[in-house]
């Protein structure tokens, strides 16, 4: 498998259409779009595993993949969510 074809498997974080607006609604957009991403990749890798088990046209590679697939835009956003905390401990503990 080529290195360009791993590019689907990852949610897609980095769209930077609009990035030149400041404000708080364009990062809001972009969590919320993660967010959608990464729970759609939970919920494909359920009905496959689902179909698998219950017997149908369903390669165990494809099981594999979509679970895989669905562990690590977790594990992505999981980092995400602990560099943010991480961020705005250290801001609230920034004296003025």
């Amino acid at each position: 498998m080529k290195i360009d074809a791993l590019q689907g498997f990852i949610p897609n974080i980095n769209n930077r259409s609009g990035i030149d607006k400041a404000g708080g609604e364009e990062f809001k957009n972009v969590l919320t779009d993660f967010l959608g991403q990464v729970n759609q990749s939970q919920l494909d890798a359920n009905k496959i595993t689902n179909e698998f088990v219950q017997g149908g046209n369903v390669e165990v590679q494809d099981v594999m993949i979509a679970g895989e697939r669905a562990k690590t835009s977790l594990e992505l956003l999981m980092e995400i969510r602990n560099q943010t905390i991480d961020m705005y401990k250290q801001l609230t503990s920034m004296q003025i």
